[in-house]
């Protein structure tokens, strides 16, 4: 195979094995599911871990991958040594063949040696293997299985060859494969002084998973041995085509060439580096936005902000003056876009985020090199760039630490690190004094201090609902505590989490966390310092503490609901907007799974027609079933572009925007700035059904409505009450409306006829008055009675035509309510209004009713009281009040 391309040496290794009864499984994420020890997946047996340990099974006990790796972050962090070595990158692909207790050390040596020599045709000669110093057992296979003599069979005795997931668990000896690359080329062999040469390159990794390693450091045999091999795609890739530099291999050199051409400068000399530096950082760039990392300040984001910066400077030392790395974007999907479909899929999102990235750095790179070649005109090689200054850099001026050595370390100068920690700690006291000052916030001072410790949660809930990580931190009314018993509630902090913490309206995911012999009932999620995730937990069984690793399992029919009532809130929004106007913004919203709510800024009801149209309008929207797309965005260029900010967010110098929906210009129907979850379709939300429209505040409308089944059983609820209604009026469903207006205006009309009957008998004494009699009070005319059944609002109508009866005097009328309440009526004539206020004489009437107060005019005044067994009284009062008024006058 000399000379074959990296993707023909990638399928021939996964045909060679499937050949072989190994079953091929596609890489896993650069983001692990089942290791939340791990930054990034670093090695092809990451996925399979849990199987290693027993904690899963697989139906096929033979596997074999090319698994996608990044090492950039962590303890595996070949960052600073990427471009300017033959064979550090921070994306690398591992070749690995596995065994889960079937097959042991005899037969992965022999369809090792088989495909190097066989199928490869590597010559015998230049190979040569190492073993662990302890494994006679593999020796003595390599010598019969490889025919190779003991000189080319090494025996390493140091932990290079000898293989342990961790303090305990499976371990085992390795034997790794090397090749020669001849004498010319300088360079020992393994375990030799002058090993770190290039002569001797180590293509394969064989572990032999052998041994269990107990506390204690005691180790047992494993009652079924299993493999675990390694065989980096590039380094093998290099030996097939007969280069010694990994950047000298197919897949580099057109990445370097498309490079070449975009800048016009040769990868020649001193601009060698920064050509491959910009082809390796867009390899991992683009695969860890494929795999859902977005560049950020904090965790994975933040590796992956230093990978594209890094190759970003190097951009434009090659005197590139516009973005670059994203123009690349279209030749790498072209090389690795076939083995990696996921390239394909992703490839307009990761142009966009790294022509905006590049974009928003370029002006960061050129105030702080402007700033960093001023205050290091005077260094010189050996010197150090004292430590304020780097953190000013960084701190004022957003220009990483990590730009700032490597822009210095061609000139052979360092960095004072001690006083750059120093600044960093400074400013931190700072910042703590400034929290523990601001009052009610003080008692959230705990969170604080872990937000600083820890450092923001890693959210993995875009893409996952389940996921491991492994506790921080663990809370207690306030205070922090190392372990959280059964029966035991309080609050856990995870190095990183499927869980959604409340924010922009959207509330907290709820769910399980679990672990051999753990389980626990998280109840809430919330965000607390501006990034840390905090579930709320009810220990069940077992006991979560400090360190431990555990399984989040998030309720997935939960968050499906939320993330369809989000998703619906948008494009009711963007409905509102195109009913009412575009005066119409969000002033808050509540997504719960239940149900959604919108506040939004609207001077009046909004009338039954506009209400059906934006529902129709929403409607139509979820039936195109359209793709909802994320991209991350700049706030300003997010805006400009036309997506809304939603009420409540605090956003950052980036921001997701989330589009759906396509509306009549071709643009997407709906764009927001929003940090939820959301349905992948629009057509996911199924259906949406408002059911309320209400004042909130003044100027301020809200609209509450229902999605997916709630809409759908808030429907048919509705249906069955208008059959039942049809059934009662005993008219066809589609006539109910017509029926049971005409009973209700049947109904008015007999309650207008009923009073107008009321009216004229209490007018006339009879049954509906009594009391009533016209009489002369200190020379003045009275018409007093007491009624019954007549409504207090047609107490004064009556009034009215007393007091034209009467002509010239008072009109005093009681009328007692069925559950025994009264209200009493005054009006004066005219002429008379001058000698008697009825305000004054209403008052009198309702003292006596057990009531206070009483308003309205001179001429016309109105009272109650609890009290209508008094009515009589009532009337005596202000037979009385008449009386003294008389007199004064």
């Amino acid at each position: 195979m000399s000379g074959s391309g990296v993707n023909e040496i990638r399928s021939t290794f996964i045909d060679y094995f499937a050949g072989h009864g190994h079953e091929p499984v596609h890489s896993s994420p650069l983001v692990p599911r089942n290791d939340p020890t791990l930054m990034f997946t670093n090695a092809g047996m990451v996925q399979f871990k849990n199987v290693f340990t027993g904690l899963e099974t697989r139906a096929t006990p033979r596997a074999v991958t090319a698994q996608k790796c990044v090492r950039a972050g962590g303890k595996h962090n070949d960052l600073d040594n990427v471009g300017y070595t033959a064979r550090h990158h921070t994306f690398f692909e591992m070749l690995g063949n596995f065994s889960f207790g079937d097959y042991f050390k005899e037969r992965a040596i022999e369809l090792a040696w088989n495909l190097v020599v066989g199928e490869f045709g590597l010559a015998r000669d230049r190979l040569l293997v190492t073993v662990y110093h302890e494994d006679e057992e593999a020796a003595s296979l390599w010598r019969r299985i490889a025919g190779l003599p003991d000189e080319r069979i090494i025996r390493i005795a140091t932990s290079d060859n000898f293989w342990a997931m961790g303090d305990t668990g499976p371990c085992g000896p390795c034997s790794e494969i090397f090749y020669d690359h001849g004498p010319e080329v300088a360079g020992g062999p393994p375990g030799s002084p002058d090993e770190d040469g290039d002569r001797f390159i180590e293509i394969w990794n064989l572990v032999f998973m052998q041994f269990e390693q107990l506390p204690g450091g005691k180790r047992v045999p494993l009652p079924r041995p299993s493999i675990d091999t390694g065989m980096g795609l590039e380094r093998v890739a290099a030996v097939l085509q007969g280069v010694h530099n990994n950047y000298d291999i197919d897949l580099f050199r057109a990445l370097i060439r498309a490079s070449e051409e975009v800048t016009g400068v040769r990868a020649e000399g001193p601009n060698t580096a920064s050509h491959r530096i910009i082809a390796d950082h867009l390899r991992a760039s683009s695969f860890l936005i494929a795999d859902g990392v977005l560049p950020s300040n904090e965790g994975r984001g933040y590796v992956l902000r230093r990978i594209m910066r890094r190759g970003m400077r190097h951009a434009r030392l090659l005197g590139a003056r516009e973005p670059l790395m994203y123009r690349l974007v279209p030749t790498l999907v072209r090389e690795m876009g076939q083995a990696y479909p996921e390239l394909v899929r992703a490839e307009a999102l990761i142009s966009e985020t790294l022509r905006l990235e590049e974009t928003r750095f370029r002006r960061t790179l050129d105030r702080g090199l402007t700033l960093l070649d001023e205050a290091s005109s005077g260094l010189t090689p050996g010197a150090s760039l004292d430590g304020e200054t780097a953190f000013r850099l960084y701190d004022t001026y957003g220009f990483p630490l990590d730009l700032t050595q490597d822009a210095l370390k061609a000139r052979g100068v360092g960095v004072d690190l001690a006083g750059f920690d120093a600044a960093m700690e400074r400013q931190r006291a700072e910042a703590r004094a400034a929290w523990s000052g601001s009052g009610e916030a003080a008692t959230e001072t705990v969170w604080f201090v872990l937000k600083e410790r820890l450092g923001a949660t890693e959210f993995l809930g875009y893409e996952t609902e389940q996921a491991e990580g492994v506790v921080s931190a663990l809370v207690v009314d306030g205070r922090e505590v190392e372990t959280l018993s059964a029966g035991q509630s309080g609050f856990v902090v995870v190095n990183q989490t499927p869980f959604y913490g409340e924010s922009g309206g959207q509330v907290g995911d709820t769910g399980m966390l679990r672990a051999s012999g753990l389980v626990a009932k998280v109840t809430d999620t919330q965000k607390r310092a501006g990034g840390l995730f905090v579930h709320a937990v009810s220990v069940e069984e077992g006991e979560l503490t400090v360190g431990k690793a555990i399984e989040l399992v998030v309720d997935g029919a939960r968050r499906s609901a939320i993330r369809a009532n989000h998703s619906a809130t948008h494009l009711l929004h963007a409905a509102l907007r195109g009913v009412l106007g575009h005066h119409v913004a969000q002033k808050g919203s509540l997504v719960a799974p239940d149900r959604l709510r919108f506040d939004f800024s609207h001077p009046m009801p909004i009338s039954d027609h506009d209400l059906a149209e934006i529902e129709d309008l929403a409607n139509a929207a979820v039936l195109q079933n359209a793709p909802v797309t994320t991209r991350l965005m700049a706030v300003d260029e997010a805006i400009e572009s036309g997506a809304m900010a939603l009420f409540g967010e605090k956003y950052g110098d980036e921001v997701r925007v989330v589009s759906m929906g396509t509306g009549g210009t071709g643009r997407p129907y709906s764009v927001e700035l929003c940090g939820g979850t959301h349905v992948s379709r629009t057509g996911d939300i199924g259906l949406v059904s408002l059911v309320s429209e209400s004042a909130v505040a003044a100027g301020v409308r809200r609209v509450e409505a229902l999605t997916g089944d709630a809409a759908r059983h808030h429907l048919a609820q509705q249906d069955r009450r208008l059959k039942a209604l049809a059934a009662i009026l005993k008219a066809p469903v589609a006539e109910v409306v017509e029926r049971a207006s005409a009973v209700v205006e049947d109904r008015r009309r007999l309650e207008r006829e009923l009073a107008d009957a009321r009216r004229r008998l209490a007018l006339g004494g009879g049954e509906a008055g009594s009391g009533s009699a016209l009489r002369d009070v200190a020379g003045t005319r009275l018409d007093a009675r007491v009624v019954t059944g007549i409504a207090p609002k047609d107490l004064k109508s009556l009034a009215d035509e007393s007091k034209k009866a009467v002509e010239s005097g008072i009109v005093a009328i009681v009328g007692v309510a069925d559950d025994g309440k009264a209200a009493v009526v005054v009006a004066v004539t005219d002429d008379l209004t001058g000698r008697f206020d009825a305000v004054q004489l209403v008052r009198a009437g309702a003292a006596a009713l057990g009531g206070k107060g009483g308003g309205g005019r001179r001429d016309m005044a109105q009272a109650g009281g609890p009290d209508g067994q008094q009515a009589a009284a009532a009337i005596a009062a202000i037979e009385a009040e008449i009386r003294q008024a008389a007199e004064a006058a």
